[in-house]
Protein backbone atom coordinates (compact mmCIF):
# COMPACT_ATOMS: atom_id res chain seq x y z
CA UNK A 1 0.00 0.00 0.00
CA UNK A 2 0.91 3.45 -0.78
CA UNK A 3 1.32 6.11 1.49
CA UNK A 4 -2.44 7.71 0.36
CA UNK A 5 -3.61 4.11 1.19
CA UNK A 6 -6.63 3.83 3.46
CA UNK A 7 -5.06 1.77 6.53
CA UNK A 8 -6.96 0.09 9.54
CA UNK A 9 -5.11 -0.62 12.49
CA UNK A 10 -6.93 -2.25 13.93
CA UNK A 11 -6.63 -4.72 10.80
CA UNK A 12 -2.58 -4.65 10.65
CA UNK A 13 -2.70 -5.95 14.35
CA UNK A 14 -5.19 -8.89 13.46
CA UNK A 15 -3.10 -9.73 10.70
CA UNK A 16 -0.12 -9.56 12.83
CA UNK A 17 -1.24 -11.88 15.75
CA UNK A 18 -2.50 -14.16 12.61
CA UNK A 19 1.20 -14.55 11.20
CA UNK A 20 2.86 -14.48 14.40
CA UNK A 21 0.59 -17.67 15.72
CA UNK A 22 1.38 -18.84 11.78
CA UNK A 23 4.87 -18.89 12.38
CA UNK A 24 4.35 -20.47 16.15
CA UNK A 25 2.39 -23.52 15.20
CA UNK A 26 4.42 -24.25 12.22
CA UNK A 27 7.97 -24.46 13.97
CA UNK A 28 7.90 -26.90 16.80
CA UNK A 29 11.32 -27.71 17.87
CA UNK A 30 11.10 -31.57 17.11
CA UNK A 31 8.89 -33.72 15.82
CA UNK A 32 5.95 -33.12 18.84
CA UNK A 33 3.61 -30.37 20.33
CA UNK A 34 1.69 -29.58 22.67
CA UNK A 35 -2.20 -30.05 21.94
CA UNK A 36 -2.74 -26.69 21.11
CA UNK A 37 -0.06 -26.00 19.09
CA UNK A 38 -0.65 -28.39 16.24
CA UNK A 39 -3.59 -29.22 13.83
CA UNK A 40 -6.75 -31.82 14.74
CA UNK A 41 -5.80 -35.02 13.52
CA UNK A 42 -9.11 -35.23 11.27
CA UNK A 43 -12.12 -33.84 12.86
CA UNK A 44 -12.33 -30.64 14.97
CA UNK A 45 -10.48 -27.66 15.91
CA UNK A 46 -7.48 -26.82 17.74
CA UNK A 47 -6.10 -22.65 18.16
CA UNK A 48 -3.55 -23.59 15.44
CA UNK A 49 -6.64 -24.62 12.90
CA UNK A 50 -7.94 -21.22 13.15
CA UNK A 51 -4.58 -20.11 11.64
CA UNK A 52 -5.19 -19.86 8.20
CA UNK A 53 -8.77 -19.50 7.82
CA UNK A 54 -7.72 -16.17 10.09
CA UNK A 55 -5.12 -14.90 6.99
CA UNK A 56 -7.52 -15.77 4.23
CA UNK A 57 -10.65 -13.61 6.27
CA UNK A 58 -8.14 -10.94 6.24
CA UNK A 59 -7.49 -11.42 2.63
CA UNK A 60 -10.80 -10.66 2.18
CA UNK A 61 -11.72 -8.16 4.87
CA UNK A 62 -8.07 -6.23 3.21
CA UNK A 63 -8.92 -6.05 -0.40
CA UNK A 64 -11.72 -3.66 0.68
CA UNK A 65 -9.67 -1.27 2.37
CA UNK A 66 -7.11 -1.45 -0.48
CA UNK A 67 -9.33 -0.96 -3.66
CA UNK A 68 -11.85 1.09 -2.24
CA UNK A 69 -8.97 3.91 -1.35
CA UNK A 70 -7.53 3.20 -4.55
CA UNK A 71 -10.92 3.35 -6.53
CA UNK A 72 -11.61 6.61 -4.84
CA UNK A 73 -8.16 8.24 -5.73
CA UNK A 74 -9.31 7.32 -9.81
CA UNK A 75 -8.04 3.83 -10.15
CA UNK A 76 -10.28 2.17 -12.46
CA UNK A 77 -11.75 -1.40 -11.86
CA UNK A 78 -9.79 -2.89 -14.82
CA UNK A 79 -6.62 -1.18 -13.77
CA UNK A 80 -6.83 -3.08 -10.04
CA UNK A 81 -8.23 -6.09 -12.55
CA UNK A 82 -4.81 -6.08 -13.72
CA UNK A 83 -2.98 -5.85 -10.45
CA UNK A 84 -5.39 -9.15 -9.00
CA UNK A 85 -4.17 -10.89 -11.89
CA UNK A 86 -0.55 -9.66 -11.50
CA UNK A 87 -0.54 -10.56 -7.97
CA UNK A 88 -2.48 -13.92 -8.08
CA UNK A 89 0.22 -15.20 -10.56
CA UNK A 90 3.06 -14.33 -8.29
CA UNK A 91 1.66 -15.67 -5.03
CA UNK A 92 0.82 -18.78 -7.39
CA UNK A 93 4.44 -18.98 -8.72
CA UNK A 94 5.90 -17.79 -5.16
CA UNK A 95 3.71 -21.38 -3.10
CA UNK A 96 4.82 -23.31 -6.42
CA UNK A 97 8.54 -22.47 -5.44
CA UNK A 98 8.33 -23.12 -2.06
CA UNK A 99 6.54 -26.40 -2.31
CA UNK A 100 9.64 -27.42 -4.96
CA UNK A 101 12.72 -26.16 -2.71
CA UNK A 102 14.80 -27.59 -2.99
CA UNK A 103 15.18 -30.03 -5.02
CA UNK A 104 12.21 -29.23 -8.05
CA UNK A 105 10.94 -32.72 -9.00
CA UNK A 106 8.66 -31.70 -11.33
CA UNK A 107 6.78 -35.12 -11.74
CA UNK A 108 6.65 -35.15 -8.01
CA UNK A 109 6.30 -31.34 -6.73
CA UNK A 110 3.10 -30.36 -4.71
CA UNK A 111 0.68 -27.80 -6.78
CA UNK A 112 -1.78 -27.07 -4.01
CA UNK A 113 -0.45 -25.47 -1.17
CA UNK A 114 -0.67 -22.20 1.42
CA UNK A 115 0.16 -19.33 -0.93
CA UNK A 116 -1.91 -21.06 -3.86
CA UNK A 117 -5.18 -21.14 -1.85
CA UNK A 118 -4.17 -17.45 -0.81
CA UNK A 119 -4.05 -16.51 -4.40
CA UNK A 120 -6.93 -17.80 -5.46
CA UNK A 121 -9.02 -16.81 -2.47
CA UNK A 122 -7.50 -13.48 -3.52
CA UNK A 123 -8.57 -13.25 -6.71
CA UNK A 124 -12.38 -14.40 -6.32
CA UNK A 125 -12.69 -12.02 -3.42
CA UNK A 126 -11.23 -9.01 -5.38
CA UNK A 127 -13.76 -10.02 -8.86
CA UNK A 128 -16.78 -10.29 -5.85
CA UNK A 129 -16.20 -7.04 -4.69
CA UNK A 130 -15.23 -5.32 -7.51
CA UNK A 131 -17.73 -6.15 -9.91
CA UNK A 132 -20.32 -7.28 -7.56
CA UNK A 133 -22.70 -6.04 -4.87
CA UNK A 134 -22.76 -7.01 -1.01
CA UNK A 135 -26.14 -9.48 -1.62
CA UNK A 136 -24.42 -11.21 -4.43
CA UNK A 137 -21.44 -12.10 -2.09
CA UNK A 138 -23.98 -13.23 0.71
CA UNK A 139 -25.70 -15.51 -1.85
CA UNK A 140 -22.32 -16.67 -2.84
CA UNK A 141 -21.27 -17.49 0.20
CA UNK A 142 -24.72 -19.54 0.81
CA UNK A 143 -24.32 -21.07 -2.65
CA UNK A 144 -20.65 -21.96 -1.99
CA UNK A 145 -20.78 -23.60 1.76
CA UNK A 146 -24.50 -25.21 1.05
CA UNK A 147 -23.28 -26.82 -2.51
CA UNK A 148 -20.23 -28.29 -1.18
CA UNK A 149 -21.95 -29.99 1.81
CA UNK A 150 -24.38 -31.14 -0.53
CA UNK A 151 -22.14 -32.20 -2.56
CA UNK A 152 -19.13 -34.05 0.15
CA UNK A 153 -22.04 -35.62 1.71
CA UNK A 154 -24.56 -36.86 -1.37
CA UNK A 155 -21.97 -37.40 -4.68
CA UNK A 156 -20.65 -41.11 -4.62
CA UNK A 157 -17.01 -41.48 -4.79
CA UNK A 158 -16.24 -45.26 -6.46
CA UNK A 159 -15.32 -47.66 -3.90
CA UNK A 160 -16.48 -45.35 -0.95
CA UNK A 161 -19.78 -44.77 -1.57
CA UNK A 162 -21.53 -41.39 -1.06
CA UNK A 163 -21.13 -38.93 2.12
CA UNK A 164 -17.69 -41.24 3.57
CA UNK A 165 -15.63 -38.05 5.19
CA UNK A 166 -12.18 -40.22 5.96
CA UNK A 167 -8.96 -39.42 4.88
CA UNK A 168 -9.05 -41.50 1.67
CA UNK A 169 -12.48 -41.77 0.92
CA UNK A 170 -14.25 -38.40 0.91
CA UNK A 171 -15.09 -36.69 -2.51
CA UNK A 172 -12.68 -33.74 -2.07
CA UNK A 173 -9.58 -36.06 -1.78
CA UNK A 174 -11.08 -38.05 -5.15
CA UNK A 175 -11.23 -34.86 -7.15
CA UNK A 176 -7.54 -34.22 -5.79
CA UNK A 177 -6.50 -37.65 -7.03
CA UNK A 178 -8.03 -38.03 -10.50
CA UNK A 179 -7.10 -34.27 -11.52
CA UNK A 180 -3.22 -33.69 -9.76
CA UNK A 181 -2.75 -37.52 -9.19
CA UNK A 182 0.93 -37.34 -7.17
CA UNK A 183 1.34 -34.23 -6.91
CA UNK A 184 -0.25 -33.57 -3.52
CA UNK A 185 0.66 -32.98 0.47
CA UNK A 186 -0.28 -36.12 1.11
CA UNK A 187 -0.83 -39.75 -0.95
CA UNK A 188 -4.43 -39.43 -0.67
CA UNK A 189 -5.87 -35.98 -0.38
CA UNK A 190 -4.34 -32.75 0.06
CA UNK A 191 -5.60 -30.09 2.60
CA UNK A 192 -5.59 -27.37 -0.14
CA UNK A 193 -6.96 -29.03 -3.09
CA UNK A 194 -9.14 -28.57 -5.56
CA UNK A 195 -12.81 -29.13 -4.31
CA UNK A 196 -11.70 -27.65 -0.93
CA UNK A 197 -11.30 -24.07 -2.70
CA UNK A 198 -14.61 -23.31 -2.77
CA UNK A 199 -15.59 -22.69 0.90
CA UNK A 200 -12.36 -21.40 1.30
CA UNK A 201 -13.72 -18.76 -0.83
CA UNK A 202 -16.41 -18.30 1.26
CA UNK A 203 -13.96 -17.66 3.71
CA UNK A 204 -12.36 -14.95 1.62
CA UNK A 205 -16.10 -13.35 1.15
CA UNK A 206 -16.63 -13.48 4.58
CA UNK A 207 -14.04 -11.09 5.15
CA UNK A 208 -15.27 -8.90 2.34
CA UNK A 209 -18.60 -8.37 4.25
CA UNK A 210 -16.43 -7.59 7.49
CA UNK A 211 -14.53 -4.88 5.23
CA UNK A 212 -17.82 -3.34 3.64
CA UNK A 213 -19.34 -3.40 7.18
CA UNK A 214 -16.39 -1.47 8.72
CA UNK A 215 -15.93 0.56 6.51
CA UNK A 216 -19.89 1.78 6.31
CA UNK A 217 -21.16 4.96 7.45
CA UNK A 218 -22.02 4.16 11.76
CA UNK A 219 -20.32 4.49 15.11
CA UNK A 220 -17.69 2.47 15.99
CA UNK A 221 -19.92 0.99 19.02
CA UNK A 222 -22.35 -0.08 16.62
CA UNK A 223 -19.72 -1.37 14.03
CA UNK A 224 -18.40 -3.32 16.87
CA UNK A 225 -21.75 -5.03 17.97
CA UNK A 226 -22.35 -5.67 14.48
CA UNK A 227 -19.24 -8.38 14.58
CA UNK A 228 -19.93 -9.63 17.79
CA UNK A 229 -23.34 -10.32 16.75
CA UNK A 230 -22.49 -11.90 13.60
CA UNK A 231 -19.71 -13.71 15.02
CA UNK A 232 -22.06 -15.51 17.37
CA UNK A 233 -24.18 -16.41 14.68
CA UNK A 234 -21.60 -17.97 12.59
CA UNK A 235 -20.31 -19.83 15.70
CA UNK A 236 -23.64 -21.72 16.43
CA UNK A 237 -24.03 -21.96 12.86
CA UNK A 238 -21.03 -23.91 12.86
CA UNK A 239 -21.13 -25.37 15.96
CA UNK A 240 -24.77 -26.99 15.15
CA UNK A 241 -23.87 -27.76 11.24
CA UNK A 242 -20.65 -29.79 12.97
CA UNK A 243 -23.27 -32.81 13.70
CA UNK A 244 -24.15 -33.44 10.24
CA UNK A 245 -20.71 -32.37 8.91
CA UNK A 246 -18.12 -32.07 11.04
CA UNK A 247 -15.68 -29.20 11.43
CA UNK A 248 -12.51 -30.46 9.73
CA UNK A 249 -9.84 -27.91 8.60
CA UNK A 250 -8.26 -30.67 5.66
CA UNK A 251 -11.45 -30.67 4.48
CA UNK A 252 -12.38 -26.90 4.97
CA UNK A 253 -16.15 -28.39 5.47
CA UNK A 254 -18.93 -25.51 6.01
CA UNK A 255 -19.08 -25.94 9.89
CA UNK A 256 -15.48 -25.15 9.72
CA UNK A 257 -15.85 -21.70 7.42
CA UNK A 258 -18.73 -20.56 9.57
CA UNK A 259 -16.73 -21.71 13.44
CA UNK A 260 -13.70 -19.65 12.17
CA UNK A 261 -15.24 -17.21 10.53
CA UNK A 262 -16.85 -16.37 13.64
CA UNK A 263 -14.16 -16.69 15.87
CA UNK A 264 -12.46 -13.58 13.33
CA UNK A 265 -15.17 -11.79 13.75
CA UNK A 266 -14.87 -11.62 17.52
CA UNK A 267 -11.00 -11.21 17.65
CA UNK A 268 -11.54 -8.66 15.55
CA UNK A 269 -14.40 -6.91 17.09
CA UNK A 270 -12.00 -6.89 20.13
CA UNK A 271 -8.96 -5.44 17.94
CA UNK A 272 -10.92 -2.42 16.68
CA UNK A 273 -12.89 -1.93 20.21
CA UNK A 274 -9.70 -2.04 22.04
CA UNK A 275 -7.04 -0.23 19.07
CA UNK A 276 -10.10 2.39 17.38
CA UNK A 277 -12.78 3.01 19.89
CA UNK A 278 -10.48 3.42 22.86
CA UNK A 279 -6.71 3.96 22.02
CA UNK A 280 -5.26 1.29 23.73
CA UNK A 281 -2.19 1.03 21.73
CA UNK A 282 0.78 -0.30 23.69
CA UNK A 283 0.02 -3.84 23.27
CA UNK A 284 -0.07 -3.95 19.80
CA UNK A 285 2.84 -2.65 18.36
CA UNK A 286 4.98 -5.89 18.23
CA UNK A 287 2.03 -7.43 16.19
CA UNK A 288 1.57 -4.39 13.83
CA UNK A 289 5.08 -4.29 12.90
CA UNK A 290 4.53 -8.20 11.90
CA UNK A 291 0.90 -7.31 10.01
CA UNK A 292 2.51 -4.86 7.69
CA UNK A 293 5.33 -7.40 6.10
CA UNK A 294 3.09 -10.77 6.76
CA UNK A 295 3.76 -12.16 3.36
CA UNK A 296 7.58 -11.60 3.61
CA UNK A 297 7.50 -13.26 7.28
CA UNK A 298 5.63 -16.15 6.51
CA UNK A 299 7.98 -17.06 3.13
CA UNK A 300 11.07 -16.38 4.58
CA UNK A 301 10.35 -18.19 7.84
CA UNK A 302 8.99 -21.49 5.71
CA UNK A 303 12.62 -21.03 4.01
CA UNK A 304 14.46 -20.98 6.93
CA UNK A 305 12.99 -24.05 8.66
CA UNK A 306 13.80 -25.82 5.37
CA UNK A 307 16.96 -25.02 5.09
CA UNK A 308 17.49 -25.97 8.74
CA UNK A 309 15.91 -29.45 7.86
CA UNK A 310 18.31 -29.58 5.13
CA UNK A 311 21.14 -29.74 7.25
CA UNK A 312 21.51 -33.38 8.36
CA UNK A 313 22.68 -33.43 12.23
CA UNK A 314 22.37 -36.55 14.71
CA UNK A 315 20.15 -36.46 17.40
CA UNK A 316 21.49 -36.47 21.29
CA UNK A 317 20.10 -40.46 20.99
CA UNK A 318 22.30 -41.16 18.16
CA UNK A 319 18.79 -41.47 15.57
CA UNK A 320 18.42 -39.38 12.77
CA UNK A 321 17.61 -35.52 13.31
CA UNK A 322 18.30 -32.10 11.34
CA UNK A 323 19.77 -28.35 12.34
CA UNK A 324 16.35 -27.66 13.60
CA UNK A 325 16.16 -30.26 16.30
CA UNK A 326 19.67 -29.57 17.08
CA UNK A 327 19.01 -26.32 18.38
CA UNK A 328 16.02 -27.37 20.21
CA UNK A 329 17.64 -30.28 22.03
CA UNK A 330 20.92 -28.12 22.91
CA UNK A 331 18.67 -24.55 23.70
CA UNK A 332 16.04 -26.10 25.58
CA UNK A 333 17.14 -29.89 26.20
CA UNK A 334 17.11 -28.78 30.28
CA UNK A 335 12.93 -28.58 29.99
CA UNK A 336 11.10 -31.78 29.70
CA UNK A 337 7.78 -33.19 28.12
CA UNK A 338 7.07 -30.94 25.61
CA UNK A 339 8.91 -27.72 26.52
CA UNK A 340 11.99 -28.20 24.17
CA UNK A 341 9.55 -27.86 21.04
CA UNK A 342 7.82 -24.87 22.24
CA UNK A 343 10.46 -22.81 23.51
CA UNK A 344 12.25 -23.08 19.73
CA UNK A 345 8.76 -22.42 18.16
CA UNK A 346 8.63 -19.38 20.78
CA UNK A 347 12.04 -18.13 20.25
CA UNK A 348 12.23 -18.38 16.32
CA UNK A 349 8.81 -16.44 16.53
CA UNK A 350 10.48 -13.79 18.37
CA UNK A 351 13.29 -13.97 16.19
CA UNK A 352 11.24 -13.31 13.15
CA UNK A 353 9.53 -10.30 15.01
CA UNK A 354 13.11 -9.33 15.73
CA UNK A 355 13.25 -9.23 11.84
CA UNK A 356 9.92 -7.83 11.33
CA UNK A 357 10.86 -4.85 13.87
CA UNK A 358 13.69 -3.63 11.92
CA UNK A 359 11.69 -3.35 8.86
CA UNK A 360 9.37 -1.34 10.14
CA UNK A 361 11.74 0.99 12.10
CA UNK A 362 13.68 1.51 7.98
CA UNK A 363 10.07 2.10 6.71
CA UNK A 364 10.35 -1.28 4.59
CA UNK A 365 7.74 -2.59 3.81
CA UNK A 366 7.56 -5.30 0.94
CA UNK A 367 4.71 -6.10 -1.03
CA UNK A 368 3.36 -8.40 -3.73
Amino acid sequence: MGSKTERLLSLDVFRGITIAGMVLVNSPGNETAYAPLDHSAWNGCTPTDLVFPFFIFIVGLSLVYSFSSRLAQGKSRSELLAQVLRRTVILFALGLLMNGFPHYNLSLIRIPGVLQRIALCYFFASLAFLYTSTVFEIVGIVAALTGYWWMMTHVGVPGFGAGNLTPEGNLAACVDRMLLGKHLYRPVYDPEGILSTIPAVATALLGNLAGRWLRSVGAQAHKITGLLEAGGVLLLIGWKWDRIFPINKALWTSSYVCWTAGWALLLLAFCYWALEMKGWRRWSRPFEVFGVNAIAVYVLHIFFLKLQNLWHIPQLDGSPGNLRIFISEHLFGWMSRLDPSAAYAASYTLLWMAFAWVLWRKKIFIKI
